[in-house]
């Protein structure tokens, strides 16, 4: 795996864009639409709402500032994720569907998510440069947010809406490669390259992509 780290300030802009993005991709989602299935296996776009809005929930007081070394960067953090359930995922994607049920509409978890995306921009331009420990794991706070851009930019492909790449797709390609160890190919454009790498969607012919993709955050 390579190494990957990217600077603070960029990060916390690039973040608060990111977030915004995300919500405004949401927000143009009917309650039908929410319901349908998403590019993640599994999950609906209102799953996929749902997820992030949880996401950001524990992002905004679950990092703790600490004055150890960090033990990962922006790409190793993502080896051996919380969200993994082994060979089995099935009993997560069911509890996030009963999650999921608990709003009244779809477009009311929109609506929390909003409330939500408020606080945690907040949290994000007050953060100060430094290390942090989020879920075991210690980051440079660059770092640390980078993966969150990541999540973001990659969700908001999975809701399906054919639109322009979210702005934080350039550093979800850097990440993929990262993981991978392997450059994706030039000619395939950032946008493309992700959805290809995590196997959302298949390589067209005569592409090929270099093992180890896809590969999975």
């Amino acid at each position: 795996m390579r190494n990957l780290s990217f600077p603070h300030v960029e990060a916390v802009e690039l973040l608060a864009r990111q977030t915004a993005d995300f919500q405004t991709a949401a927000a143009s989602l009917t309650d039908m639409e929410l319901l349908a299935a998403s590019r993640c296996h599994g999950w609906s776009a209102l799953d996929v709402v749902v997820h992030v809005r949880m996401g950001l929930e524990e992002m905004a007081i679950g990092a703790a500032r600490v004055d150890d070394e960090p033990s990962h960067d922006a790409a190793s953090y993502w080896v051996d994720h919380p969200d993994d359930r082994g060979d089995d995922p099935v009993s997560h994607i069911l509890w996030l569907r009963r999650v999921a049920s608990s709003y009244g509409r779809p477009s009311a978890a929109v609506r929390h998510l909003e409330d939500v995306a408020r606080s945690a921009k907040a949290v994000v331009r007050s953060m100060s440069e430094g290390a942090v420990e989020f879920q075991g794991k210690r980051m440079l706070s660059g770092d640390f947010l980078a993966t969150w851009v990541v999540e973001l930019a990659v969700h908001q492909l999975d809701l399906g809406i054919e639109q322009d790449a979210p702005c934080g797709i350039e550093w979800a390609r850097r990440t993929l490669e990262a993981i991978a160890e392997a450059d994706l190919p030039a000619g395939l454009d950032d946008r493309s390259a992700v959805l290809v790498s995590l196997g959302r969607v298949p390589a067209s012919s005569p592409l090929r992509l270099p093992a180890p993709y896809p590969v999975s955050l």
